[in-house]
């Protein structure tokens, strides 16, 4: 049986997930669920709210993008997504750590921020979704949505101007991984997916794509994530 991928159109964090199927060579189908309403239909199925979440053909379920990373690791070792040298793979694992835990939030709280100041760049995030949401509808319902997930998210225009403020030095050290070979290397690995994703949703914001312009971090971003629906236009984020 296929595996299911629960997911919201256009998440990074999902987005790192089903790349990771791909590269597994892994069938798989997607269950799409609208932002915000996704909560409590994660909490019933997982008891848990948050995406990515996995469902393999066995009926084992997996919750999170790095959780499922690792265990399509486990279970299908090639091509091999974490390296079998000790010191690599800690130096891989820390990244991606860093990955999910800083950069995926600051990128997922710059978005909601941006969709808050101009809801109508919510919609080509949403292009290739399955979801039957006429765009009248869609365009009505996205300002509550965005300040619900802004709240969920502890997005606001403070915040966003200091992650804005910290991202030039975050790029420097993702550049640095890339030059060190932890990240960047002959084949993707699980950190190259992870701060892929999350990059490769920055690069989407026109605001902050003029700061990535010939870094090895956004080769890395079009490497990891090659195809990537959404455009956030100049003066969305308060820079």
């Amino acid at each position: 049986m296929p595996h299911t991928l629960y997911i919201i159109h256009g998440s990074h964090p999902c987005v790192s997930a089903e790349r990771a199927l791909q590269l597994k060579g892994q069938p798989y189908r997607l269950h799409e669920m609208a932002p915000a309403a996704h909560v409590p239909e994660q909490w019933l199925r997982f008891r848990k709210t948050t995406v990515p979440a996995l469902v393999l053909g066995n009926g084992e379920r997996i919750v999170g993008s790095r959780a499922i990373v690792h265990r399509l690791d486990q279970l299908v070792p090639e091509p091999p997504l974490l390296p079998a040298d000790p010191e690599r793979r800690a130096q891989v694992e820390a990244a991606e750590l860093w990955g999910d835990e800083v950069l995926q939030a600051n990128t997922r709280a710059l978005f909601w921020t941006g969709v808050g100041r101009r809801p109508d760049a919510a919609a080509s995030y949403q292009e290739g979704s399955k979801l039957p949401v006429p765009r009248p509808v869609a365009k009505l319902i996205t300002p509550a949505i965005a300040r619900l997930a802004a709240m969920r998210n502890q997005a606001s225009e403070a915040r966003a101007r200091r992650d804005l403020a910290a991202l030039p030095g975050q790029l420097d050290q993702i550049d640095a991984w890339i030059a060190e070979g932890v990240l960047g290397g002959e084949h993707l690995n699980a950190a190259d997916l992870q701060l892929g994703s999350s990059l490769r949703m920055l690069a989407s914001f026109a605001d902050v794509r003029p700061w990535m312009e010939g870094r090895p971090s956004l080769a890395l971003a079009m490497r990891a994530v090659p195809t990537y629906a959404g455009y956030m236009p100049p003066g969305a984020l308060p820079v």
